[in-house]
């Protein structure tokens, strides 16, 4: 029988709470519950309820957040905590408020209904990532009814708008209000201090906590091809979709170069000491399998990435347009941006115009220092005998915008998963959910660093 015939009891205002554990879950299934979703074009219904959830959590226990807004309902979130060491540089923990869009149809249940089922809370941002923000909440909110301080100065962000690449939320908070930001040098998010189960050399399986320490840049294209317009039933040799056609069959037929940087190479022979499997430059599949469907983002991250998301072409059956245009997603590592977009507009001829929609930067930080070494403990306090590995993302978070202003950013948003559950597929997939267990191990693993960082 499913939790959903049977559902736990939410934790409420009048259920004692004595750590953060007790309650991540309803925190996360509140967050849910708001739409908050982001469909790229300014329709959506924005962050503001979610950030008015947020605002009134921190307020609930003496907290007083800043709200930054840069258009209506395009809300960001933030608050500092006092640290015991003020000399100390500060640390920033954020999150985004965004969801990418979900189609009801598609899923097993409503997504924003935040059901309890099979031992996992399901929705929109189950995974990405109200999860980590339900966390956040959790632990700030048990710093203050505790009245304990965090060992620097804790800026804590929630951010709008990353899931279309920060510009009306980190990228404006950054921008307008650095000073929120004040002798910040870290930042911990999301993607990042998840397992993932593989055998190991000596017969049994243990649990590898995958660490990021980089993620590759952003390079948003849309392809504009422009022909003669004409009527359906003429022989027209300057048709744009089939100028655009070709453009895209170039493209994605093009095969970038692999290159391996510190990070994916530490990642790599980590995981090949675990396993006792070998690999090489030209084979590492037999190596990547172990990672399951997290081995998508570590593929994601071996070359430079193009990938046509949507195309736009056309008015009426009978008539040849003069222009049609596609989306491209590329995403490059550091220091590759430029070759990368000079490659594209090689490759997209003579007739196809690249337009550039959002580009941000690539980020690789040393899986070293005292910072790695405390979330390791954190993780290791919570999970004894488990493995942490660095890696890099093959998509993008918000430490983007933070790293402009100096900052070194990492992915921790920590989750033991059962071996079972193809957790990575479930970034911006059907049916997102993530373990009740899970959420609760996070909570604990994240107020471990909070106190040691």
């Amino acid at each position: 029988m499913s939790d959903a015939a049977n559902p736990a009891p939410d934790a409420s205002p009048t259920t004692e709470v004595t750590g953060p554990a007790d309650e991540v879950v309803r925190i996360c299934r509140d967050l849910i519950r708001i739409d908050s979703t982001n469909y790229g074009d300014g329709s959506g219904p924005g962050e503001r309820e979610a950030a008015e959830y947020v605002v009134a959590q921190l307020r609930e226990v003496g907290l007083e957040p800043t709200v930054v807004e840069s258009d209506p309902g395009r809300t960001s979130v933030v608050v500092r905590l006092e640290g015991e060491d003020r000399e100390r540089p500060a640390l920033c923990i954020h999150g985004h408020l965004d969801v990418v869009p979900a189609n009801a149809a598609d899923w097993q249940v409503d997504p924003f209904s935040a059901e309890l089922r099979d031992g996992c809370v399901w929705g929109r941002g189950a995974v990405d990532m109200k999860d980590m923000d339900a966390m956040i909440l959790a632990v700030v909110r048990d710093l203050a009814r505790r009245g304990a301080k965090p060992p620097r100065d804790l800026v804590v962000a929630f951010f709008a708008d990353e899931e279309a690449g920060g510009v009306k939320g980190s990228h404006h908070v950054v921008k307008t209000h650095p000073e929120l930001f004040e002798g910040v040098t870290e930042a911990v998010s999301e993607v990042g201090g998840y397992s993932v189960t593989v055998p190991t050399t000596g017969g049994v399986e243990t649990r590898a906590y995958l660490v990021q320490t980089a993620e590759k840049g952003i390079l948003w294209l849309r392809l504009v091809a422009t022909g003669r317009a004409g009527h359906g039933s003429v022989p027209n040799p300057d048709n744009a979709i089939v100028h655009l056609a070709e453009a895209i069959s170039r493209i994605n037929a093009h095969k970038w170069p692999r290159e391996y940087i510190a990070s994916v190479r530490e990642l790599l022979d980590g995981l090949s000491d675990l396993t006792g499997t070998s690999w090489s430059d030209e084979d590492l599949d037999d190596l990547l399998d172990h990672l399951g469907g997290a081995q998508g983002f570590v593929r994601g991250t071996l070359q430079d990435t193009a990938n046509f998301t949507m195309a736009d072409a056309g008015y009426k059956h009978n008539v040849i347009p003069q222009s049609a245009s596609a989306a491209l997603d590329c995403r490059f590592l550091p220091g590759h941006d430029d070759d990368l977009l000079a490659t594209i507009r090689e490759l997209a001829g003579e007739h196809v115009e690249v337009e550039v929609v959002h580009r941000d930067i690539a980020l690789d930080a040393p899986f070293e220092g005292p910072l790695v070494e405390a979330m390791t403990a954190a993780l290791l306090a919570e999970d004894p005998g488990a493995q942490v590995l660095p890696y890099c993302l093959s998509g993008g978070t918000d430490n983007k915008a933070l790293s402009t202003l100096g900052i070194t950013g990492y992915g921790f948003a920590p989750l033991q998963l059962p071996a079972d559950l193809d957790f990575a597929p479930m970034f911006h997939g059907i049916d997102e959910r993530v373990p009740v267990a899970a959420l609760e191990f996070g909570a604990r693993v994240l107020s471990r660093f909070v106190a040691t960082c």
